[in-house]
């Protein structure tokens, strides 16, 4: 088994499902995990979420849905970036 990679799918339409996007993105390899973000302070859809597979299927899961048109908006799908964690100020301990 290879690692897990994940990737960052942009330009979300508000009405994308993690059953979307794991039936856009299961064609190229095992989907591991779907997660879609919502705004914290709404709690409606962010219009991004994360898609976890294998490693090896990765660069052409990316390939293929890089720029696809989804209910008329084309996703922008690149490998996660580890998020920096941030310090809390000086008020946090």
């Amino acid at each position: 088994m290879s690692a897990t990679v994940t990737i960052h799918v942009g330009n979300l339409p508000f009405t994308a499902t993690e059953a979307d996007l794991r039936a856009l993105f299961a064609p190229h390899g095992e989907v591991r995990a779907v997660n879609l973000v919502n705004d914290r302070e709404t709690g409606r859809p962010a219009g991004f979420g994360f898609v976890s597979m294998d490693e090896s299927a990765v660069p052409a899961a990316i390939a293929a849905v890089n720029g696809h048109p989804f209910n008329g908006r084309p996703l922008r799908a690149n490998p996660a970036q580890q998020r920096l964690r941030q310090g809390g100020g000086p008020f946090r301990r």
